[in-house]
């Protein structure tokens, strides 16, 4: 009787929504990184950079690829602990991401492509189902790949595996958060080796790198990536120094 009635308990509990945690409120002390108007204060490739009615978008064509994948680089300065707060919308034909803690690549003055990055990535996809949405941390240009997906409470351990200690949002949960085809809010806030992800008011990712592997100190930008044409745009881009 006690076995049936802890089965169903459990069974229960599954059945209820996760506790949501908010999104911290801002606090209006942000620095404004994009002016609306035109790419001053960023460097990246003219031939798929621009700004359409008001904010930033990316794109590529069959007849104007981005050759490997291509970054719309800030240059006003580096990131630390920090809070990012921005919208971004894109279409499904492939993805983007938000670089973040990074260091752009050596590329000679004449390379194709010189606007290359290695680092954090804040993926970015126009997908609601789980586990290939907006919101998982990759390692850009490394060997770890996706290192925290969406939904994850975890921590990087000194085995050089990833531990998973809690379930932050189901998958029913994200699909009802995520807004296809429309505006979505991002906030990254990163302390130390502790990195949080929130989408659209609500917590999705908690992760804690291990010390001697996690990134400290890097640049912000934002990814075109190379194969099939897509487009994706962000706006409202600020920025708070947390130290």
């Amino acid at each position: 009787m006690i076995a049936k009635s802890l089965a169903l308990l459990a069974a229960l509990s599954l059945a209820l929504p996760l506790f949501a945690e908010p999104a911290p409120p801002e606090t209006g002390e942000m620095k404004v990184l994009f002016n609306g108007t035109d790419l001053a204060g960023w460097d990246g490739d003219p031939q798929l950079w621009s700004v359409q009615d008001g904010a930033i978008r990316g794109e590529t064509t069959a007849e104007n690829p981005a050759r490997g994948n291509t970054f719309l680089i800030w240059t006003g300065g580096t990131m630390k602990d920090f809070e990012l707060r921005l919208s971004f919308r894109c279409n499904a034909a492939n993805n983007s991401g938000i670089q973040y803690r990074s260091r752009r690549l050596d590329a000679k003055p004449d390379a194709p492509n010189r606007w290359r990055v290695r680092g954090y990535q804040h993926e970015i996809r126009n997908q609601n189902k789980l586990p290939n949405v907006s919101g998982f941390i990759y390692d850009e240009g490394g060997k770890r790949a996706r290192m925290c997906l969406v939904g994850d409470k975890a921590i990087w351990g000194a085995d050089g595996q990833k531990q998973v200690q809690e379930t932050l949002i189901t998958a029913a949960e994200f699909a009802e958060l995520f807004k296809l085809d429309q505006w979505n809010e991002v906030v990254i806030v990163a302390k130390g080796n502790h990195i949080r992800h929130y989408l659209n008011g609500r917590l999705i990712l908690d992760f804690t790198d291990a010390p001697e592997l996690a990134l400290t100190e890097g640049i912000l930008a934002f990814q075109l990536h190379a194969g099939n044409p897509m487009w994706v745009e962000f706006k409202d881009i600020r920025l708070k120094d947390l130290e």
